[in-house]
């Protein structure tokens, strides 16, 4: 698979006299994958991710996006690879129009005008979204503003697409439409980057995990793996996938961590 993010030897503070908030970090993702970075708040989920898109830049070490060092390229730039849906999608909508909101970063990186009423209702689409183009974006509920926030990004066809804890307090309905969103991104050959304190979301959705502690990667693989390691999840303060206790309380000694896997057991134990 071919490269997206290659992180090596990444050390980062925010000044001389402050602590390393990021130390001596190496990783790879790639073209087409959904990962989720996780752990305790302060551990440089958010820090390192920044450093994707240029909005930080390397104390020691070097990233780089599809085999361009960031150090070599503006914040703008890389928002042509690189896009960030940040965690309060207030802090990103500033527009009076929902059309003018999508429309905003296609127009600055250069986009046809021609075909931008065309661009927009059909990545209003890809979110699930059907509103008034020319309806208030702070009209909108909280989950609807999220995917909004997430359409201004995709509007602009990064490569690489960062969500900072898009499904903090949405109802599981909402969620679960983040997170398809998420999904056919990736499908569809991008690279999607997910920050997430949602276990249950988490094990359902994506191919691999990177726990982090304390500026540290701690342990990364594919979700039956790493939520396999008790200790890991310890150290990192992560809560085991929930579907484990229910499969416990069920009987179930297996490694189960997603729902669906353990409606198909139960049903198989039922019928024998």
């Amino acid at each position: 698979m071919k490269e997206a993010v290659k992180v090596e030897g990444l050390w980062f503070r925010y000044d001389e006299l402050s602590d390393w908030v990021l130390k001596d970090v190496s990783l790879k993702i790639f073209q087409g994958e959904f990962v989720a970075i996780l752990g305790r708040n302060g551990c440089g989920k958010t820090t390192l991710v920044k450093h994707f898109n240029g909005l930080l830049k390397p104390c020691r070490g070097e990233v780089s996006v599809f085999g361009v060092n960031t150090r070599n390229l503006s914040t703008a730039e890389l928002t042509r690879r690189v896009g960030y849906v940040f965690q309060y999608p207030d802090s990103q909508i500033f527009a009076e129009t929902v059309f003018e909101e999508v429309c905003f970063g296609p127009k600055n990186l250069g986009f046809p005008k021609e075909g931008m009423r065309g661009l927009v209702n059909s990545t209003l689409k890809k979110v699930r979204l059907k509103l008034d183009l020319e309806a208030s974006p702070f009209s909108l509920s909280t989950g609807e503003k999220e995917r909004l926030a997430i359409a201004d990004v995709l509007a602009m066809n990064p490569r690489v697409l960062i969500l900072d804890e898009p499904t903090t307090g949405q109802d599981y309905s909402t969620c679960r439409r983040i997170m398809e969103v998420a999904r056919d991104y990736a499908d569809n050959g991008n690279t999607v980057v997910l920050i997430s304190h949602d276990i249950d979301l988490v094990c359902e959705w994506v191919d691999r995990v990177i726990l982090m502690k304390d500026g540290r990667i701690l342990v990364e693989g594919v979700p039956d793996k790493v939520f396999m390691e008790d200790k890991a999840l310890r150290e990192a303060g992560i809560e085991a996938p929930s579907v484990l206790g229910l499969a416990k309380a069920a009987g179930i000694d297996g490694k189960i961590i997603r729902m669906e896997d353990l409606v198909e057991e139960l049903i198989r134990r039922i019928a024998v």
